[in-house]
């Protein structure tokens, strides 16, 4: 059980960082650019090839221009 909810919060997150990067209008060379990622990297977790680390998910927020902490709650608000 815990493993679901744990596992639903990290899809949140991605989805929560996209949606940022989306509304940004930053491609994944941008992003990658800004975050310190390689554009791969950043697809793949996109596209959940790719378990993002914690050092990861702060590099992304961080040049997103958003808290960690932000991310985190916009993700836990979000029900599915």
């Amino acid at each position: 059980m815990r493993e679901k909810v744990s596992q639903k919060l990290q899809e949140n997150i991605i989805d929560a960082l996209v949606k940022e990067r989306k509304r940004l209008g930053l491609s994944h060379e941008k992003l990658g650019e800004l975050s310190g990622l390689h554009r791969t990297a950043i697809s793949h977790i996109e596209n959940r090839k790719r378990n993002p680390t914690l050092i990861s998910c702060l590099k992304i927020s961080y040049a997103l221009g958003i808290s960690l902490g932000d991310i985190i709650r916009q993700a836990e608000a979000t029900k599915e």
